[in-house]
């Protein structure tokens, strides 16, 4: 078992972990079950399946970005990161989605790797995170499978169309990981990208 983060907690993956190089980034949440009745279906979704995507920004030493892989673009011109595809329901145990990071192909000028989620079309299905459970982020060894670390999002999303959940960056000659958390209004993965330009 890893360690268990709190939102604000940075730790460091390479310190401990001499000659770490590939890592997995694994997303999980389900959704808050449905109420019955058609009231409750329009004010909770209109009924649609919340369909959750889970993203990853490289952005440079000037905290601009250079280049995003989501599930339209599975992975980066280089190939260090490789997402592993869409789930558009969120059902089942474990992960719902994983980014594949190898650390070492990570090119130089890239600084930091910003891991988001946000709600496929929610504007139009009316959706947000408050409809959203069990949350998380968490960090695997490849190598060994072994989980490094997870971050439980607890907090309270409601009205949040996405959520920049962690940050992945280098610092003196080290890869750290900080656990973010932060719900945001942005509805789509275009408005989110607007915030690293």
């Amino acid at each position: 078992m890893g360690v268990n983060l709190s939102k604000g907690a940075r730790v460091s993956l390479t310190k401990e972990n001499k000659g770490l190089t590939n890592i997995i980034v694994g997303l999980g949440w389900d959704a808050v079950p449905k109420k019955k009745g058609f009231f409750s279906a329009l004010v909770s979704g209109g009924g649609s399946d919340i369909d959750c995507d889970a993203s990853i920004f490289m952005l440079d030493n000037d905290e601009k970005l250079k280049e995003t892989v989501y599930y339209g673009k599975l992975k980066s011109s280089n190939e260090s990161i490789i997402h592993t595809g869409d789930n558009t329901t969120g059902e089942g145990e474990g992960d719902d989605e994983q980014i594949k990071i190898n650390l070492e192909k990570i090119p130089s000028d890239i600084s930091k790797m910003v891991v988001v989620i946000n709600i496929y079309d929610c504007k139009r299905r009316n959706q947000d995170f408050g409809m959203i459970k069990n949350a998380f982020a968490r960090v695997v060894n490849q190598k060994d499978g072994q989980e490094m670390l997870k971050y439980n999002l607890t907090e309270n999303y409601n009205d949040k169309k996405s959520i920049i959940v962690s940050e992945i960056y280098r610092n003196n000659g080290e890869w750290k990981f900080a656990a973010i958390g932060e719900g945001t209004g942005d509805y789509s993965l275009k408005e989110l990208q607007k915030r690293y330009l």
